[in-house]
């Protein structure tokens, strides 16, 4: 392929009934060897010429038949069949095809009862159709063909109704960074299920991420609901990114299919990257690889180590209470704390490391560490930084020896792109 804190939020949603397929019919027009008149069928009985094969698993299907001469002019059947049937319900990940036998197929249309159409592709010699997309869950829909042989035009229609599914038996995609936004070169494509995914291989096969310009890069599930993509290095500054999400009727495993197919288009701003030696207590500000400005910090007092490696800002606030219960430090405590709006916030772990304006510790940064773990800075510094950074920025943070957990929060880069690879289904 070439081409948040907390975890990514699971999405329920009222789902209605989805029918949102393009309405294109694939047609080829076909002069007529000779006069005649056409036959027409409803029915899912006996046919000459054999059911098409397809790639779905609908099986069983029968086609009708129309007697007429062949093109040598020695007589022989015309049929035209599908591998779909209205005896039961049609599962939805189902490839709709229509084989023809004895002449050439055209106008071949497949839509809902509501009308909308579903688009397919005509092979050239007119043999057989192929729907482009599978099909939705507890849909009537009336597939009509129409062949034209030495004998004249044969028409007709299939009716069939799709299997029904509940909503705990369909996974909804739900995809960061979100549609328009503009992000940092750290942000990794993250694809939220809010059903378990268990065949990981076929809905990963129908996920896709393109870039302009294009950039190698792997998926890698972190859990059953949760799958990133990532390139190989940071995003290039200046990329526009699309995502594709073609789950719509995939299987899933363990009887859910995909729920919805989504694009994603986003941008990437500039490239930030912050560099914070926790041994000399001084964060480097590198805007586009040049160095904009030095700034004195501190981190974590002993107890309260911050974590090196490579973390990326999944969150800012203008404004953001801090409240020491949320890590585990109850009120009574000595280190108890509730700050209230603590300005010029950004989070980099869900554990709750964050940057932050830290007015009452400007006499021990760029000095010695004294925070719950936070990076602390002046509130001019903090103010200058919150307006420079963008959601995505990567900060590096290095001298301790408490590593950075992959998993709290956007720690893809904490990975080698080998180990990363492999954490692909289809690896």
């Amino acid at each position: 392929m070439t081409a948040t804190a907390p975890p990514s939020r699971r999405i329920r949603r009222a789902r209605s009934l989805r029918l949102g397929v393009s309405a294109v019919v694939a047609a080829v027009a076909l002069g007529l060897a000779g006069c005649g008149a056409g036959t027409s069928s409803d029915a899912d009985g006996a046919g000459g010429g054999g059911g098409g094969g397809g790639a779905g698993g609908a099986g069983g299907a029968s086609g009708a038949s129309s007697p007429s001469p062949s093109a040598d002019g020695t007589g022989g059947p015309t049929s035209i069949s599908a591998n779909v049937t209205r005896a039961k319900p049609v599962p939805v990940d189902t490839t709709v095809k229509v084989t023809g036998t004895g002449g050439q197929l055209h106008d071949v249309t497949l839509t809902s009862k509501a009308g909308d159409a579903i688009e397919g592709t005509l092979a050239g010699d007119g043999s057989t159709w192929r729907a482009g997309s599978l099909l939705e869950p507890n849909t009537t829909y009336v597939l009509k063909a129409s062949m034209s042989s030495s004998g004249g035009d044969t028409s007709w229609k299939r009716r069939f109704h799709t299997q029904q599914l509940a909503l705990s038996q369909q996974t909804y995609a739900s995809v960061s960074p979100l549609n328009g936004q503009k992000v940092g070169v750290g942000f990794p494509v993250i694809v939220h299920f809010d059903v378990p995914v268990t065949d990981r291989a076929s809905i990963e096969k129908h996920l896709s991420v393109q870039a302009q310009p294009a950039q190698k890069g792997s998926w890698h599930w972190f859990s059953d609901t949760e799958v990133h993509w990532r390139p190989q290095h940071y995003w290039q500054a200046g990329s526009t990114v699309t995502v594709h999400a073609d789950i719509n009727s995939v299987p899933a495993g363990n009887g859910i299919y995909g729920q919805s197919d989504r694009d994603v288009t986003f941008k990437v701003g500039a490239k930030h990257v912050y560099r914070v030696n926790m041994k000399t207590d001084q964060m480097k500000v590198y805007s586009n690889d040049k160095l904009l400005r030095t700034i004195p910090v501190t981190t974590g007092q002993p107890g309260f180590i911050t974590r090196s490696g490579i973390k990326v800002i999944v969150q800012k606030y203008e404004k953001h209470t801090m409240n020491s219960e949320t890590i585990g430090i109850p009120k009574g405590d000595p280190n108890y704390y509730n700050m209230k709006d603590v300005q010029w916030a950004m989070r980099m772990t869900y554990s709750g490391e964050f940057i932050h304006a830290a007015p009452w510790s400007v006499s021990s940064q760029g000095r010695e560490n004294v925070s719950h773990g936070c990076t602390g800075m002046s509130t001019a510094n903090a103010d200058w930084l919150y307006h420079l950074t963008r959601v995505g920025d990567v900060v590096n943070e290095f001298g301790t020896s408490r590593k950075m957990e992959v998993t709290n929060g956007y720690g893809d880069w904490n990975m080698s792109f080998k180990d990363y690879k492999a954490g692909s289904a289809l690896a």
